[in-house]
């Protein structure tokens, strides 16, 4: 059985924050549509894709899932259940955002089969979270994690960005002394990343925000992995934290270069060796959806080449590659071909090699995008 896991995009929001690059809208005008759109889309991916899968992990991201109403998720759960071999033991996510979450709510969400909770705290400044244009305070957030401890959810992971405009070591380290508090198991840290069209993009160019500089933003991020792996904190991978046997089961599925199928506006999917995507535009989808079953806008069949550069970026950028697995997928030519590179790796610290698997080093994840462009393949 095909370990897989599935994705689902929920595009509504109250509004937009000015970081934010995923695809969302603030409108609830095709909130039922939409929700037949996707149970049409689940039943014709499952009459191609259910034989032979076990899905090991549900994700709904957004947008803001928490948003909608428990009723809404359920429907969903409901017909990927329907459609497909979901484990007993299925980890299965609700993306949540502080201030849209009543204690009842999050009760309701528990009860139709939501076992963990990954919550958009970003920050515990309120300047900072008054900057990022977040709906809630700290308090809020504190909170809902709270709440979500108290109804009885166990896996609870939080988000954070740092790298701010004007952020200082202390407010960032302020930021994750506060949140290493909390009845939490998971952490992902994210540095503030300038994407094109976003409102915080116009606004650098218009000269009203200045960013920080990529040593700065290094320096904070070996702050990071220093202080969260101190606290019981493992880093698994770039970005992501968890402490022992939390870490996400939808995060190491993509690292791990398994299977997953996604579903609604913008979602991608990997499945035997192929990649495609869906449009962004909710009306096209709709459309799409009600015309043909799918919404597929782009596909993409991968080379053996271009497989084994993604193996490789994804082991590396998670918990390490090992060599032997790598072997027996692709051969040897990889490794012979980077022999020199990777040893002059290890004797500068960027990377440690034991017993056939290598890693990066603390050092190694501060430029780690840099490094794996050098590879040759």
């Amino acid at each position: 059985m095909k370990e897989t896991a599935i994705y689902i995009h929920i595009p509504f929001c109250d509004h937009k924050c000015i970081y934010c690059d995923f695809y969302s809208i603030i409108s609830y005008d095709n909130v039922s549509s939409y929700l037949n759109s996707l149970k049409k889309e689940i039943d014709f991916y499952s009459a191609k894709y259910s034989d032979g899968r076990k899905i090991i992990s549900i994700f709904f991201g957004g947008g803001t899932p928490s948003f909608m109403e428990p009723h809404y998720i359920s429907e969903i759960l409901q017909s990927i259940k329907k459609n497909f071999s979901v484990n007993e033991d299925a980890e299965i996510t609700l993306e949540t955002n502080p201030g849209t979450v009543s204690i009842e709510k999050l009760a309701e969400f528990r009860e139709i089969g939501i076992n963990r909770v990954s919550i958009g705290i970003q920050s515990l400044n309120e300047d900072e979270l008054k900057f990022l244009t977040r709906i809630h305070n700290s308090q809020t957030a504190i909170q809902t994690v709270q709440n979500a401890e108290a109804v009885g959810f166990e896996n609870i992971s939080v988000d954070l960005i740092f790298n701010l405009p004007g952020q200082t070591k202390e407010k960032w380290q302020y930021n994750m002394d506060q949140t290493i508090r909390l009845p939490i198991k998971h952490i992902s840290t994210y540095s503030l990343i300038l994407e094109k069209g976003t409102i915080l993009n116009k606004m650098v160019l218009d000269g009203k925000v200045k960013m920080q500089n990529e040593d700065y933003d290094a320096d904070l991020y070996e702050l990071t992995i220093d202080f969260l792996t101190q606290q019981g904190f493992e880093q698994y991978e770039v970005s992501n934290f968890s402490k022992e046997g939390f870490e996400c089961v939808h995060n190491n599925a993509y690292w791990r270069y398994k299977e997953y199928l996604s579903f609604g506006t913008s979602a991608h999917s990997f499945v035997n060796g192929k990649r495609w995507w869906n449009y962004s535009a909710l009306n096209f989808y709709n459309a799409a959806i009600e015309s043909k079953g799918k919404a597929v806008i782009g596909e993409e069949n991968l080379s053996e080449k271009e497989k084994l550069n993604e193996y490789v970026m994804l082991a590396l950028r998670s918990k390490g590659l090992n060599l032997i697995e790598l072997k027996n997928y692709f051969g040897e030519n990889w490794q012979m071909k980077n022999k020199n590179y990777l040893i002059q790796l290890e004797q500068e610290k960027f990377l440690i090699k034991k017993n056939e698997f290598m890693k990066f080093t603390p050092k190694g994840y501060a430029v780690c995008d840099e490094i794996l462009t050098k590879f040759i393949t």
